[in-house]
């Protein structure tokens, strides 16, 4: 657990030095505890953040006001996000790992063109799992990070 949260915490600040001054709000996909959702509203804090999940299991001063908290499956959600709003997110972050590697692997086929959809050209995307979207480029992960498998990417311009 320590190296997840080691690697993920050097994927966040490699993304936060990155977005400098990129137009566009946050998506933290998968609230969870609320732990990465936290660490990007304290480090970034002028900038809009959105957060899904199915349901809130975050402690209270973790939860998003409900503008910005977008409960239901990703699949139905972050369509109805793009229809509202377009690419418009500078990073998307998508914890959504889970115990059930099958079920893991079908959301994140699935993913990659839904995140696509509300990411804008450039932006940096972080996730927990490999993920496939169109003209995105891999990045390495920065020297900081703990030995554990994490993916960064760069959508195209």
């Amino acid at each position: 657990m320590i190296q997840r949260l080691l690697t993920q915490r050097a994927c966040l600040e490699f993304a936060a030095r990155e977005l400098g001054e990129e137009p566009g709000p946050l998506l933290e996909l998968g609230l969870g505890k609320g732990r990465s959702y936290d660490f990007l509203r304290r480090r970034l804090p002028w900038r809009e953040l959105y957060a899904f999940d199915r349901e809130v299991h975050a402690p209270i001063d973790c939860i998003p006001d409900p503008g910005h908290l977008i409960l239901g499956d990703f699949r139905s959600t972050l369509p109805a996000f793009a229809e509202r709003h377009g690419r418009i997110a500078a990073l998307v972050h998508a914890d959504v790992g889970s115990e059930q590697r099958q079920r893991d692997r079908q959301l994140a086929a699935a993913l990659g063109p839904l995140i696509h959809a509300v990411a804008r050209p450039g932006a940096l995307v972080l996730c927990d799992r490999p993920l496939l979207g169109p003209d995105w480029s891999p990045l390495p992960l920065p020297a900081e990070a703990g030995d554990w498998d994490y993916f960064l990417y760069r959508v195209g311009r």
